[in-house]
């Protein structure tokens, strides 16, 4: 499948479009089952393994949420749809970031799935990351959707890749807002979005550290203001001693 090359708010709505064909008539297993003092009742369970009913905002929430699912997948097939308007419009609310929802794609194995619909789903987060980018308010800001993108994906490098190839205004401020979001959390070799997640098995923060370190200082060279964050930069790329003892070294305490 070919990347779509139309203007990104074009792009998007039809990647919107691709979802509902890709995953139209989709259900949860008839014996899947959930918790009903942690998750919900019978009736709500029922709405699940009803194609094309829309749920309430409360009981998506829950569902893409819930960790626990007999077939993951087969859930987020049913939802993906509405999951992915509510994204796009900012009413998907997580309670610790964005980066959750992305851990919910991938706990689908989505990218597993027959190539009509994996495709629909790597379409939609390709268009819906070119949009952000070029959005002086996005709904959901764009450091906030690059940890969904690279946690659905598991791999930072495609995101950063396109984010490397556009430049301007806005997504140089993007870029700013997103290295005064994370540089304390890589500053102390954790994951900037989940400071807990001591394992990073899928090697996000490496990538990470090295495209800022990278790409990072010519770009913001030209924006006024941003000295102190050229050095947080330069010291992501430095380690042990080098890094603590640096005169710019702020003082973070984990």
């Amino acid at each position: 499948m070919l990347p779509d090359t139309s203007p990104p708010p074009l792009r998007l709505d039809r990647a919107l479009d691709g979802l509902a064909d890709a995953f139209r008539g989709m259900a949860a297993r008839a014996d899947e089952v959930q918790c009903d003092c942690h998750w919900g009742g019978a009736e709500e369970l029922a709405l699940l393994k009803s194609p094309g009913v829309l749920l309430d905002p409360d009981l998506l929430r829950r569902t893409w949420a819930a960790p626990d699912w007999g077939d993951h997948g087969a859930v987020m097939r049913r939802i993906l749809p509405q999951l992915a308007g509510a994204l796009v419009r900012g009413e998907v609310k997580p309670v610790f970031g964005m980066y959750e929802v992305g851990r919910s794609f991938a706990r689908g194995h989505w990218q597993q799935w027959p190539a009509q619909q994996s495709a629909a789903v790597r379409e939609f987060l390709h268009a819906w990351w070119a949009h952000n980018l070029l959005d002086p308010a996005p709904a959901v800001p764009v450091h906030e959707l690059l940890a969904l993108c690279a946690e659905a994906a598991e791999t930072a490098a495609p995101w950063l890749t396109v984010w490397e190839s556009v430049r301007g205004e806005v997504p140089d401020r993007h870029l700013t807002e997103a290295v005064a979001a994370w540089e304390y959390g890589l500053l102390g070799d954790q994951l900037p979005w989940d400071a807990w997640d001591d394992e990073d098995g899928s090697g996000l923060r490496g990538e990470l550290s090295a495209w800022l370190v990278r790409h990072v200082p010519e770009r913001l060279r030209s924006r006024e203001g941003c000295e102190t964050l050229l050095h947080r930069v330069r010291l992501i790329g430095l380690t042990g001693p080098d890094r603590w003892e640096d005169p710019h070294w702020p003082g973070h305490r984990y």
